[in-house]
């Protein structure tokens, strides 16, 4: 997580939100969130407006929104911190240590990444601070180039050594608070005073034997996988096309204004589930001793708020219409935004141990995307990297979109509009998976290819 800082700098820092999920052997699950909660404790109604950038992936366009106004409240240096306290097995320092090196010494840029850059290419100009991070002399640093954050460097070791404390109720909160105000934004000292870590239980559901446990309420993305998952348990195994785009639109329609506001309420899993069957960057690990980590991080595209002296770029989650779809700053100051974010484990049958640890980033996306691998690995019999690798589809507002692949044959229909793409895309979501094999215990993993993801076995 600290190295994705600097290895994947646009999609993920100290700016940004996540949730990680965590299974170990003898001890309840636990879903440790720390996603970007809605500013404006103390603030004025008056903000700057919103700054539309459109973002092409080739065959679809999506728009952002940036600036200050859509800063929300960042929980990565909680979340880390938090996670080392109860989970970890080192020092924070320790941890920190590498990857501040790491920042000051600067990360060339892969293929992916340069991708990434080009195609944000219109965020990255909208400020001086964000500019002279990535584009030098005016020109977008290109693959191979290198990002270069000394004060990303600095910042990680004073979360090491200081903990969360500056980034919160410090110095550090006060530049930001005071650099996204003056610029129209609504991100307080407040904000950044009341913000902590909070420890969930994650959602259950049973798909062929297998239980998944993903994100849940107040995020949406898990409780909208766990729907699709048991429309498709009453469906011959494997699922058709067909089933599946079925599953997906019905989970999509179920997002309502209703939905959304209801994410907060106590029982509202209980009542979801009940009254309809009788939710960015991943990393994903399993080790041997059957423990399994499964964690998710946005910054969105990063509002363009680079605060110099923190190492911070600011999140624009309060920009991003997917998580904002009843209007922008809709949201009560303090309330968690409701993300698609799902880290994801599958255990053998109910209680067992860890058979695959998934997630993925990708905006809307990113249900789908899990979804499709889950459906891969238990249905299909695929391994984790045939599962991530084989072509994906994604069903939103009436259209259908796809990777080349996917057969077609009678998907079109009059209220559907089908979306060719004619290559992989990270449009359709980046899923890190990892599975130990039920009868020997054997590790692999998928990284993938969309997102320049790679699969470790030590």
């Amino acid at each position: 997580m600290l190295a994705s800082f600097s290895c994947e700098p646009l999609l993920t820092g100290l700016g940004a939100g996540g949730y990680m999920l965590v299974c170990a052997p003898e001890q309840e699950p636990v879903l440790l969130d720390f996603f970007v909660e809605a500013p404006g404790r103390g603030a004025t109604d008056e903000r700057a407006p919103l700054l539309p950038i459109e973002v092409s992936f080739g065959e679809a366009v999506q728009v952002f929104h940036v600036g200050a106004a859509s800063c929300g409240v960042y929980g990565l240096p909680a979340g880390l911190a938090e996670a080392s306290r109860r989970f970890g097995s080192m020092g924070l320092d320790e941890l920190t240590r590498p990857a501040a090196a790491l920042a000051r010494a600067g990360v060339a840029l892969s293929s992916q990444q340069a991708y990434v850059v080009r195609i944000l290419g219109d965020i990255l100009l909208t400020t001086p601070e964000c500019a002279a991070l990535y584009a030098r002399d005016g020109k977008l640093l290109r693959e191979g180039e290198k990002i270069v954050n000394p004060e990303l460097g600095d910042a990680l070791d004073r979360l090491g050594n200081e903990g969360p404390e500056p980034f919160y109720r410090g110095d550090i909160a006060a530049k930001v608070a005071e650099w996204v105000l003056e610029r129209g934004g609504a991100l307080t000292s407040s904000d950044l005073a009341g913000y902590e870590a909070v420890t969930r239980e994650p959602v259950r559901v049973r798909y062929r034997g297998a239980e998944v446990l993903t994100n849940p309420p107040p995020s949406a993305g898990g409780t909208l996988i766990g729907f699709a998952l048991a429309l498709l348990e009453r469906e011959a195994s494997p699922p058709t096309l067909a089933a599946i785009v079925e599953a997906m639109e019905r989970a999509q329609a179920e997002r309502t204004p209703d939905f959304l506001e209801g994410l907060e309420e106590p029982d509202f899993l209980d009542r979801f589930f009940a009254n309809r069957l009788g939710s960015t960057t991943h990393i994903s690990v399993l080790d041997a001793d059957r423990r399994a980590c499964s964690v998710t991080c946005s910054n969105g595209e990063g509002s363009g708020m680079v605060v110099p002296d923190t190492g911070i770029h600011v999140n624009n989650m309060m920009g991003e219409q997917d998580l904002n779809p009843l209007g922008f700053h809709s949201h009560a100051p303090g309330r968690r935004m409701p993300s698609m974010m799902a880290p994801t484990v599958v255990l053998d049958g109910v209680g067992g141990s860890p058979r695959l640890v998934l997630g993925s980033g990708g905006s809307n996306r990113i249900r789908s995307a899990i979804l499709q691998t889950i459906v891969n690995v238990l249905d299909r019999r695929m391994d984790a990297a045939a599962a991530v690798l084989a072509p994906r589809l994604h069903v939103e507002e009436g259209i259908l979109y796809a990777e080349p692949g996917v057969e077609l044959a009678g998907m079109a229909r009059p209220d559907r509009e089908i979306a060719q793409f004619r290559d992989r895309n990270l449009f359709f979501g980046g899923v890190h998976a990892v599975q130990r094999d039920p009868a020997t215990g054997a590790l692999s993993g998928g990284g993938d290819p969309r997102r320049g993801g790679v699969v470790i076995v030590t």
